[in-house]
């Protein structure tokens, strides 16, 4: 879920997560399919940067992932991380372009909610302080809520990210009025973060059905998906997968 390189408002980039690529690999014990390869094809078919997950149980991505493309990646790399002093050390050794902060319980498939920023507020504004220091940007992944987008801003969080997984739920159930009380939501904390200096991310669980609304934000500045993409490259390749969510990006900005 996260960030890439400062642009002018206007353009928006397209962030893919290579994490279920490693899920596929793992559930054989196999060397394959790498996510590293994928992470290359991804940026041939018009990826801005990489994002991946280095989860506490290590579930997809591992630490030798992690290695090997800070080693090899020529886009930047997205690390996203639970706040945890293990993860901690593990960014400040490798120094990715940007770390995005997100909450974490070993039981969950996937990320449940946004990070209870407002509530852990000091914690949290010393967790990321020598992460900044060390050169990576650093991003939050929260609900469209106007108290955490406001936490995320006085903790010195330079990105947020909003978390458009009830918005793409909610479409998928059929629940059309809510769906859309949803992306009105996130339409105004797009605007909110953007007038308090943040730079806005959105992200989680969009798909071909879901992405053009919210990629019609001015103030989003990069979309970052991954589930989605991988399941569909089953069917058509990775490569077209992504052409076709840079396209449907691309219209609905223009």
């Amino acid at each position: 879920m996260a960030d890439m390189l400062t642009e002018p408002l206007g353009r928006l980039r397209l962030g893919v997560n290579i994490d279920h690529v490693a899920t596929v690999r793992n559930a054989r014990g196999s060397a394959y399919p790498d996510p590293i390869r994928a992470a290359q094809l991804a940026e041939a078919a018009g990826a801005d940067g990489i994002t991946a997950h280095l989860r506490e149980d290590r579930r997809h991505i591992s630490d030798e992932d992690i290695e090997r493309l800070m080693e090899t990646l020529t886009l930047p790399l997205n690390f996203e991380m639970a706040a945890t002093d293990e993860m901690q050390k593990i960014a400040l050794r490798h120094k990715p372009h940007a770390v995005c902060i997100v909450p974490e319980k070993r039981e969950e498939r996937t990320t449940e909610g946004g990070l209870e920023v407002a509530k852990d507020e000091n914690r949290l504004a010393h967790f990321i302080a020598p992460l900044r220091e060390a050169g990576s940007r650093v991003s939050i992944f929260i609900a469209a809520d106007p108290a955490q987008i406001e936490a995320a801003a006085r903790i010195g969080a330079e990105v947020i990210e909003l978390h458009t997984g009830a918005y793409c739920d909610f479409h998928a159930e059929g629940a059309f009025a809510e769906r859309d009380t949803e992306l009105e939501r996130l339409r105004e904390m797009a605007r909110y973060g953007h007038e308090l200096g943040l730079e806005v991310h959105a992200g989680h669980g969009l798909t071909y059905d879901t992405v053009q609304p919210v990629a019609a934000f001015p103030e989003v500045m990069e979309l970052n998906i991954g589930h989605y993409l991988i399941g569909e490259a089953i069917f058509m390749g990775l490569d077209p997968a992504i052409r076709e969510m840079r396209r449907l990006m691309d219209e609905a900005r223009a």
